[in-house]
């Protein structure tokens, strides 16, 4: 009988593209309302992980759950279909349609895959568009906005079939530096709202800010996991350290060092509309 707390639970998953291991035993576990990321070096593995929660990968042995739908036993396109309706991808290409509107890119997946009315799909997109602080964009095509307003468009877009699960993939490494902080505040206030979320990514500072679990991978493999005070301030593994030695410049080695390095950021970084 699976956990009505657990979201998602990766067992022993292994991966392999010909004769290369991608994935070499992942064992991860998302718990409903939690935020967890995966870091580790690029090559590792991190981006694999998530595509093989919604079934766009398969691997070749071990489990994957998510809610109470066993992914890697899902046989049919229409199972699969059923399952991504039910979680969220943001991917690092905002994969936006170039032909259609903002407010179009956000109905047509509620109208023409779930069947949602258009009046009651177009009221979710404006009020998803005034969350990520683009309320005045449902007119404008993707050409005509910036990268972090693009991939807040796409943000919006996913929690437009009010998903259960989301998962964000990298998605700032596409970005100008200058427009990261927009993005990153979106998922800030979506994980404050408890959104179940899984994330990919190099910030550092915003995984420990956010994160009720860090995984660390190497080589297919997660070589650590636990809380942000135990991967940022006290890692076990030498490998974790010798990542964020070079990840950050230094690991905190106390809590409080941790606590210190890692202040909650001043809320300046809001979302706005004309952000270049």
């Amino acid at each position: 009988m699976p956990d009505i707390d657990t979201a998602v639970t990766l067992r022993d998953v292994h991966l392999a593209f010909g004769g290369t291991e991608v994935l070499k035993g992942i064992d991860v576990d998302v718990r409903r309302g939690e935020a967890v990321t995966i870091i580790g070096p690029s090559g590792s593995g991190k981006s694999t992980i998530l595509r093989c929660m919604t079934g766009l990968l398969r691997p070749q042995r071990g489990s994957i759950v998510v809610g109470d739908t066993a992914v890697d036993t899902l046989q049919t396109e229409a199972d699969l279909i059923a399952l991504r309706k039910r979680v969220g991808f943001v991917f690092q290409q905002y994969n936006l349609f170039p032909h259609l509107t903002v407010l179009e890119n956000l109905v047509i997946a509620p109208t023409r895959v779930i069947g949602r009315g258009r009046a009651e799909a177009e009221h979710d997109a404006h009020a998803l568009l005034g969350k990520v602080g683009l309320a005045g964009k449902a007119g404008a095509y993707p050409g005509e906005l910036s990268g972090g307003q693009q991939q807040r468009v796409a943000i919006a877009r996913a929690l437009a079939m009010r998903p259960e699960l989301i998962l964000f993939d990298e998605v700032t490494s596409a970005l100008d530096p200058e427009t990261v902080g927009e993005v990153l505040t979106v998922i800030r206030e979506l994980v404050d709202e408890g959104l179940t979320c899984v994330l990919v990514t190099h910030e550092m500072r915003f995984a420990a800010e956010i994160s009720d679990r860090i995984y660390f991978t190497e080589a297919g493999r997660i070589v650590e996991h636990g809380p942000p005070e135990q991967i940022f301030g006290q890692p076990v593994q030498e490998r974790t350290r010798a990542f964020l030695r070079r990840a950050l410049g230094a690991v905190p080695r106390l809590p409080a060092s941790f606590n210190a390095a890692f202040a909650p950021r001043s809320p300046s970084l809001q979302p706005a509309e004309d952000s270049a």
